[in-house]
């Protein structure tokens, strides 16, 4: 079990999780933001980055597409690596990677080569993401666990201000990615100095504690709520990607708002988020994981049906749904242990990253087909569905749960 409160009356009572140690717990709030400093940087870059090397609008998709399956496939190794390198040496050397493809796209001129730079930070970042999840779910409790995802947060949005800032004074898109670079590899020596600290039991003294799986990948894949946890994982970041990058579209081509007014609402979307999960941090103990996710999900759908509706004012629905997805990804972290088994928790954290990264490309994706097939108005719908689907797989695995993990 991780913290108190993560459950409902019929779950076992939880042990309390310890206080962590400031110095690793500063270090992932740390990791966090980095973390996020490069994901929203590219849409900034792009018209320049694109004018260096000559390519159409497409160009873009081939970054994007390069990045996410090498983050796919790194969140689907992520156990074995845990249990190759220990934790401390993963993070060091996954940060170092993703320093490294940052310096790429700083320094290399010939294309084919700036997709492998891509394919480096894809790799090295759903290595991180996968260690730091699990390893906070396992020691950190929820509380921290949603102000982490904050942080990771807040450094999304510095990083388009970064670039914009240097872009502005004339600096170049490759200064911006060389910043950026040098912080990630500041925090990769911060990791290496500090490795034998993250391999180091932090609760009860068994290996899980810190983060390693002491059970094999396919013992996991034979436990039915791992699969349960991907498909929710697919769902969830389908819902929250499709409905951030396609309501500005759906508010002013399918709906006729000003482009002022759609910029705003879909704004105040990415900020309900970041304010949801600080909001949570507050009440997550004493709400509980389980019945703050299900109220989650719940609200979600609410949020997407109200969005769905033309004659009801979009910022009411995208603001209920940015809160109401707020605290899932997170809760869904910290619960995956007493989920699945500290045993193979590390591997079910990483598939879900993987799960997550698949639901970011395939559910947006679809939405353009269903776009251009049916029409812009059947979008919001597609979103609602998701959401549906999201809250009905999340009831099931709920229910599962609160029976002991089946080995």
């Amino acid at each position: 079990m991780l913290g108190r409160g993560l459950g409902c009356a019929a779950v076992t009572p939880s042990v309390p999780v310890p206080r962590p140690r400031p110095a690793l717990l500063t270090l992932a709030y740390l990791a966090f933001i980095s973390l996020g400093l490069p994901d929203a940087v590219l849409g900034v870059a792009w018209p320049s980055l694109r004018s260096t090397f000559g390519l159409s609008q497409a160009g873009m998709g081939a970054i994007l597409s390069a990045a996410a399956i090498a983050y796919f496939t790194s969140g689907l190794l992520a156990g074995r690596l845990m249990r190759l390198l220990k934790l401390g040496l993963l993070l060091a050397l996954s940060t170092g990677l993703v320093a490294l493809g940052l310096a790429g796209y700083a320094t290399l001129s010939v294309f084919a080569l700036f997709l492998l730079a891509a394919c480096a930070i894809g790799f090295g970042s759903g290595a991180i993401d996968s260690a730091l999840n699990n390893y906070a779910a396992q020691n950190f409790g929820p509380r921290h666990m949603n102000w982490l995802h904050a942080a990771y947060s807040v450094g999304a949005a510095l990083g388009p201000v970064l670039m914009t800032a240097l872009l502005t004074r004339g600096a170049g898109w490759r200064s911006g990615y060389a910043v950026i670079g040098m912080v990630l590899g500041l925090l990769a020596l911060t990791f290496l100095v500090m490795r034998r600290q993250w391999d180091g039991p932090a609760r009860t003294g068994d290996e899980a504690s810190a983060g390693v799986p002491t059970a094999s990948a396919a013992e996991a894949l034979r436990r039915p709520r791992v699969w349960l946890q991907i498909a929710t994982f697919f769902f969830y970041t389908g819902v929250e990607v499709t409905a951030g990058q396609w309501s500005f579209t759906v508010l002013t081509e399918g709906r006729g708002l000003p482009t002022a007014e759609a910029g705003t609402w879909v704004s105040l979307y990415w900020g309900s988020l970041l304010v949801g999960r600080v909001l949570s941090g507050f009440i997550v103990d004493h709400l509980g994981s389980v019945r703050m996710l299900r109220g989650s999900t719940a609200l979600a759908v609410v949020g997407a049906l109200l969005f769905a509706i033309p004659s009801v004012p979009p910022f009411l629905g995208l603001m209920l749904l940015g809160f109401a997805l707020a605290p899932i990804f997170p809760g869904l972290m910290s619960e995956t242990p007493r989920r699945v088994g500290t045993d193979v928790s590390a591997h079910a954290v990483g598939f879900q990253v993987s799960a997550a990264t698949a639901g970011v490309a395939a559910l947006p994706s679809l939405a353009g087909v269903i776009a251009e097939k049916w029409g812009l108005a059947y979008v919001a719908p597609h979103i609602l569905a998701c959401a549906v689907m999201l809250t009905v797989l999340h009831g099931i695995l709920s229910a599962s749960a609160d029976r002991p993990v089946a080995r």
